[in-house]
C-alpha cells in the first residue's frame, strides 16, 4: 500500500487530540514511514508576514498574508509548503502527485514574497511523520480513513469545513461515524 498523495482524514475516538478532526496529505510514504502535512489547523499565533520579517525577506510588493498551519507534531520550527505544480524551487521540490507538489526550502518564501511563487500554497509548521508501519497499524485499528485529495478541498475550502468535505468525497456523512472499531 502506497499512500502517497492520499488523504487521511482522522477518524472521531482517535485518541490524539493533535490529530482531532484533522485532513492530512501524504507527501511521501514507503517501507521506511511516511510523511504527512496538516491541512486544517491553522496556528493562531504565526502568519506569513511573521515568517518573513524572522528570515529578513521583504515582501515587494507588499502581499496578501497568508495563514500558517500546524503541520503535524514533528519539527514544529520547520517550515513546509504544499502548493500547485506551476512552482519548481532551484533547490528542491518534492512532486507528490501531477497537481500538487511540497517544497521545503526558503527560496519559495523569497519566491512568494515577490510574486513568483506558486498559484495556490499552504504554508505549514511542522509535520506529521510515521515509523515503519505504523499508519498502516493505524489505519487497521480504525484511526484514519483514506481518500483521494481534490485541490478545491485544499487551497479553496475554509480550514473548520476540509474534515466534513473530505468525509463528503467518500460519500460518508460525519453523524453516521463511530469511535469504535467492530470486526463482523
Amino acid at each position: 500500500m502506497d499512500l502517497t498523495g492520499k488523504l487521511l482524514i482522522a477518524m472521531p475516538g482517535m485518541g490524539d487530540m493533535r490529530f482531532e478532526h484533522s485532513v492530512v496529505v501524504m507527501c511521501s510514504h514507503n517501507d521506511e514511514g511516511a510523511m504527512g502535512l496538516i491541512l486544517n489547523k491553522p496556528a493562531s499565533d504565526v502568519r506569513l508576514s511573521d515568517l518573513l520579517d524572522q528570515f529578513d525577506i521583504v515582501p515587494d510588493p507588499p502581499s496578501r498574508d497568508m495563514t500558517v498551519h500546524f503541520g503535524g507534531p514533528v519539527e514544529t520550527g520547520r517550515g513546509f509548503v504544499l502548493h500547485s505544480s506551476d512552482y519548481v524551487s532551484n533547490l528542491q521540490t518534492l512532486t507528490i502527485n501531477d497537481w500538487l507538489s511540497m517544497t521545503a526550502t526558503i527560496d519559495i518564501l523569497e519566491d512568494i514574497a515577490v510574486g513568483k511563487g506558486p498559484e495556490r500554497a499552504l504554508m505549514m509548521l511542522g509535520y506529521a511523520g510515521w515509523g515503519p508501519g505504523q499508519i498502516e497499524s493505524e489505519i487497521a485499528m480504525n484511526g484514519w480513513l483514506t481518500a483521494d485529495p481534490e485541490a478545491e478541498l485544499l487551497f479553496s475550502r475554509p480550514d473548520h469545513e476540509k474534515w466534513e468535505a473530505a468525509l463528503k468525497l467518500l460519500g460518508v456523512d460525519p453523524l453516521t461515524l463511530s469511535a469504535a472499531a467492530g470486526r463482523a
